[in-house]
């Protein structure tokens, strides 16, 4: 592995073009956008099955591991916004394996993860359409936002704005109307605190059954971390990320714990299921007219957002490739928008992939795709953490200034994040629902690995040839 020699601001410099068109309350939107999707409204019914009741422990303790992780990143994202991100800090901080290999592994995820939602697309119009194929959704879905996201980052942000403020209305409205059936319920109905300690207790899967709901509560919070890159385009970035990083987090940690909380008083906990969103079947529970397929809109509305936002990210992430020599150079061109429309649609393998399995394994298509989509989405998190360890013995401000933002507890925090983070994801080896998180995880490294090696050497064998022709030509 090769000490990187480029400063940030050489990462920064050859990162430039895109369109700074991003306000303040965009960014926010688009990092709930993103974590606010399948994670929640279908994911959740995987996460309830595998832990009960317990299941409000496991996005607990996922909400402490994501909060840990947005102080380390939000000290580097405002030292240094650039839509690189995590990856070039890695790059220039850690060593230059690193950014190769956070970038790539990031990539990955977020393409499958767009699999992933476009997969849940599928399940949510099926609700109303039983008899038309799952593929002709993704399809239509899939075209309609490769138009949004190859227009300009502006109607991008406006898209996405009022997807989320859809979402964001009906979780509240959601919670609103729970309270008031729950506490206006009589004592002979099935609603209520009893049904925590119902049909095998608080842990009826004991702790284990637990700790895996932490995995399914993980890859509901990812993409949170999509605040620094969308940095890169921010009008504001150092007035925008600390707003955007502290409002994201405290609204996914209350919507995601809140409606879990709320949602297994009105559901028992063994009719959880991932054939239909959990908050669907509250609707049904409820009986109230037309609510079921209103929230069976929502929670479609909820899938596309967060396919759009990973379709952005995942876009500027190869364009970070790219632009970083990791990639092929075609891949960094802007259009006259100032979209890079080919890293755009190299990013659509996800959606092909989701596509494949929605036809010849719809059974499990949600499942395997959220296996496959978490590794290179956690290897990212937990790369964050250990760069965070050598950003903050390596940083050098400018005139001796202080970091505008500090991680508290550092370093005892940090490791705390990193070691937990860890401890989940190598726990998947020992579930059946979730070991093929490792079974691609570990060969997905190897691959990758070597790929950067073969990159080096050829990168290395050009810049030999390149310097020799102009010592030749007596240039140098």
């Amino acid at each position: 592995m090769v000490k990187n020699n480029h400063s940030m601001e050489d990462i920064m410099e050859r990162e430039k073009g895109l369109n700074k068109g991003l306000k303040t309350k965009q960014i926010t939107m688009i990092a709930i956008g993103g974590a606010i999707g399948t994670g929640l409204f279908l994911g959740s019914s995987l996460a309830i099955g595998l832990a009960g009741p317990s299941v409000i422990l496991s996005y607990a303790i996922g909400a402490l591991i994501a909060l840990l992780l947005m102080g380390c990143l939000a000290e580097m994202t405002v030292a240094h916004p650039t839509t690189g991100s995590f990856g070039a800090y890695a790059e220039k901080y850690v060593n230059s394996w690193s950014g190769f290999a956070i970038r790539y592994s990031y990539w990955f995820a977020l393409i499958c993860s767009i699999g992933t939602e476009v997969t849940a697309v599928a399940l949510y119009m099926r609700y109303w359409f039983p008899s038309v194929p799952n593929a002709v959704w993704i399809i239509l879905f899939a075209a309609i936002l490769l138009y949004v996201n190859a227009t300009t980052v502006k109607l991008f942000g406006a898209v996405e704005y009022w997807f989320s403020v859809v979402k964001i209305v009906a979780i509240v409205g959601f919670i609103i109307l729970a309270t008031v059936v729950i506490f206006g319920a009589d004592s002979s109905s099935n609603i209520g605190i009893q049904n925590y300690f119902n049909n095998g207790g608080f842990f009826p899967h004991g702790f284990w059954g637990m700790w895996m709901g932490i995995f399914i509560s993980l890859f509901s919070y990812l993409s949170i971390e999509m605040i620094a890159v969308s940095a890169g385009e921010a009008e504001d970035p150092r007035k925008a990320v600390p707003i955007a990083l502290k409002s994201a987090v405290i609204r996914l940690i209350l919507f995601y714990i809140v409606t879990l909380i709320l949602m297994l008083m009105i559901v028992p906990w063994g009719m959880a299921g991932a054939d239909k969103s959990p908050f669907v079947k509250v609707m049904e529970i409820l009986n109230i007219p037309g609510a079921a397929s209103v929230m069976n809109f929502v929670v479609l509305i909820a899938a596309l957002s967060a396919m759009n936002s990973q379709l952005y990210i995942s876009t500027r992430m190869m364009f970070s490739l790219s632009r970083g020599g990791f990639a092929p150079k075609k891949l960094g061109e802007l259009n006259k928008r100032q979209v890079p429309t080919k890293a755009l649609f190299a990013s659509i393998i996800g959606i092909v992939i989701a596509t494949v399995f929605s036809i010849f394994k719809p059974e499990s298509a949600l499942s395997l795709m959220i296996s496959i989509s978490s590794f290179g989405a956690m290897f990212a998190w937990f790369m964050i953490f250990i760069t965070h360890l050598f950003f903050r013995k390596k940083y050098k401000a400018k005139d001796g200034e202080k970091l505008p933002v500090r991680m508290i507890g550092y370093p005892y925090l940090t490791i705390l994040g990193a070691v937990l983070l860890a401890s989940v994801v190598l726990s998947t080896w020992f579930s059946p629902d979730f070991k093929a998180t490792l079974l691609v995880g570990f060969p997905w490294l190897l691959f990758i690995s070597i790929c950067y090696f073969v990159w080096k050497k050829v990168n290395e064998a050009r810049n030999r040839v390149i310097k020799n022709e102009l010592e030749e030509e007596h240039i140098i």
